[in-house]
């Protein structure tokens, strides 16, 4: 090896002769690296392209969906009532075919945010749209279409709600999703959730047009 390189992982015996002639050539050796770092970078861009053009990857989320995480340590994992903090922090999720495996992450219009709250916090129409107090509303704010990225005190009470920090519009997921502060002129679609002793899942197509009121 290369002195500069014993300090590194240590390499199988099927590498050795590849790590020889690098050290012996320091021109053949970038050009060995730089062709292993743009090998890695295609596959891992092929294997991202592919699975967003997966057919039904694109589609609103379907009766039947389930929910799984769309970041974090967890990310591509089924969601549960139970993995979910009352009272938040909300979690960002995808719908997944349960037949197909596929994750429906497409299009940014079905990423959903969800939350688990009191249900006796919830107003009528809300209640009827949660699983065990955990609603789902789009995650695209509907004035620009910049994403839902807080949770945080209503500028106006002492609830957590939604807020686009990019005009600070806030949204009350108890009561429907209303837009209760900011320039956006209405309330955020919701997604309509159920779940019987297992996962959270889709039991209706999203309620209002998915969507920010203008091109941004």
């Amino acid at each position: 090896m290369c002195k500069s390189d014993q300090a590194t992982t240590s390499i199988t015996s099927t590498d050795t002769e590849l790590a020889t002639a690098m050290c012996q050539d320091p021109t053949r050796r970038a050009l060995i690296l730089t062709a292993f770092a743009t090998g890695a970078c295609l596959a891992s861009s092929r294997s991202s392209v592919a699975e967003e053009d997966l057919p039904g990857s694109n589609e609103r989320p379907q009766k039947a969906d389930i929910l799984v995480f769309a970041e974090g340590d967890r990310a591509g994992e089924v969601i549960k009532p139970q993995d979910l903090k009352a009272g938040g922090p909300p979690a960002r999720a995808w719908p997944k075919d349960p037949k197909t495996s596929v994750v429906r992450k497409g299009s940014r219009l079905n990423e959903v945010v969800v939350v688990k709250l009191d249900p006796a916090e919830l107003d009528e129409e809300t209640r009827s749209r949660a699983a065990g107090g955990v609603v789902a509303y789009s995650v695209i704010c509907v004035h620009t279409g910049c994403p839902i990225t807080a949770w945080v005190k209503a500028a106006g009470g002492d609830k957590d709600v939604f807020k686009c920090v990019c005009h600070n519009s806030e949204f009350d997921p108890r009561q429907s999703g209303q837009a209760v502060f900011g320039p956006a002129p209405r309330r955020l679609p919701a997604l309509p959730l159920a779940a019987e002793d297992g996962p959270l899942t889709v039991a209706a197509a999203f309620v209002g047009k998915v969507g920010a009121q203008q091109a941004r």
